[in-house]
């Protein structure tokens, strides 16, 4: 990943929270016909991410490999416009992404034990039905239905070797540019503006 200095990201914290705040990772191995390339959702419990995949995806028979695991955060379109600095210096000012990233290398273990796939799924449901008034559980499905999917599954555990993030937020502006961006992320409030302006009002506060 192109890492310019500014927007190399190391704050195991912050990077710990895109991934648990954005839990869909797009996952890439090297397979004997190519690269792999997956989407999955993750839970990470400390320094490793756990999932599964149906026993007839290409992972389950790549234990051992060496993935990247790809995070992605709040992102969008940086209009000039939003710059004041764009009238100071003639106009010279052009448009822009900003975004957050993290990139988890390790290697893959494929999981086929049925207690660690029925406490997986456990875990899954419990963290993404948390907002739900009435969280489903499990258990609310027939016992014998739950077995059969576990029969169909495999586990992926991946322990994070290393983290490379970048939080590409314009560091390399002025404070004011900084602003405006914010400011314009707000008012247009479209996708994940909002979530990208709160990340940059962060950003802001470390620098304090």
């Amino acid at each position: 990943m192109y890492q310019p200095r500014h927007f190399v990201e190391t704050r195991e914290h912050a990077l710990y929270g895109l991934i648990d705040a954005h839990p869909f990772a797009t996952l890439v191995a090297r397979a004997t016909a190519g690269t792999a390339v997956n989407h999955l959702p993750f839970v990470r419990q400390g320094d490793v991410l756990r999932g599964h995949v149906a026993g007839g995806n290409e992972l389950a028979a790549m234990d051992g490999a060496a993935v990247v695991a790809v995070f992605h955060g709040p992102q969008g379109y940086v209009s000039p416009n939003w710059y004041p600095g764009k009238h100071a210096n003639g106009g010279r000012e052009v448009p822009t992404w900003n975004y957050a990233v993290a990139h988890v290398h390790g290697c893959l273990r494929v999981v086929r034990d049925a207690a660690w796939l029925r406490d997986l799924l456990d875990g899954l449901t419990d963290r993404f039905e948390a907002t739900e008034p009435s969280p489903w559980r499990v258990t609310d499905a027939p016992a014998d239905h739950v077995e059969r999917l576990l029969g169909a599954i495999v586990g992926i555990e991946l322990v994070i070797e290393r983290i490379d993030g970048k939080f590409k937020l314009s560091q390399n502006h002025p404070a004011a540019n900084r602003a405006g961006v914010v400011e314009g992320l707000t008012r247009r409030a479209l996708g994940n503006d909002l979530a990208l302006a709160a990340l940059m009002q962060a950003q802001e506060a470390v620098r304090a």
